[in-house]
């Protein structure tokens, strides 16, 4: 059971609805005993990073999911969750994230249109549980104005818009997409899908 972490912020039906197309089961929850009995943690997000990590914090969710993964469970972090994942970010006022990847979240330079809205090519830097079986320069959907400024070494794949914007990251059982991979037709459905795969392997 994949627990989808509600803290007021996520798109919710979008997200279930997709992991239902896959076979997933999922629960919706921000209690603690069903996040800690279950076999993954998935964590969207849609808006502000300050506002997502307070909300994180008023629910007490914040040390749960970073002992979660720190016990090896693995956690798929999606648009603003995938921010989250990182050390910081620099969106309306520093804040400091869930720690689990190395990194800053950043404002996309100016001379491109923001958000960066639509459909854009994943460029692969390496192998990755959830790209398996997705091809080179396959377009997925993005929405986002902010990126994560982090090491090569976590990079699985990103797509260029005036900076090179990491799509796909991962390190041990961490994995984040910062386009919506429910939005993001087959080739989403399959990342979902290779996600469910690595769960239950």
């Amino acid at each position: 059971m994949i627990a989808i972490i509600d803290y007021g912020m996520g798109n919710l039906r979008s997200v279930s609805k997709a992991l239902e197309h896959v076979g997933v089961e999922y629960v919706i929850t921000d209690n603690a005993d069903v996040i800690q009995d279950s076999t993954a943690i998935l964590l969207p997000g849609v808006g502000a990073f300050p506002k997502a990590m307070k909300e994180l914090h008023d629910r007490g969710l914040i040390t749960l999911i970073r002992e979660q993964a720190h016990m090896g469970k693995p956690i798929l972090g999606i648009c603003l969750g995938m921010q989250l994942l990182f050390e910081s970010s620099e969106e309306i006022e520093p804040t400091e994230g869930l720690g689990l990847l190395p990194g800053t979240i950043r404002k996309i330079p100016a001379g491109r249109k923001i958000p960066h809205m639509g459909w854009n090519n994943l460029q692969k830097r390496k192998d990755s549980p959830l790209l398996k079986d997705v091809q080179d320069g396959a377009y997925v959907y993005y929405v986002h104005s902010f990126y994560a400024d982090c090491p090569e070494e976590v990079i699985d794949a990103g797509s260029e818009y005036g900076v090179f914007a990491p799509g796909v990251v991962s390190k041990g059982n961490i994995f984040g997409a910062q386009f919506h991979p429910e939005k993001s037709s087959e080739i989403g459905l399959k990342m979902l899908q290779n996600f469910k795969e690595l769960v239950t392997c």
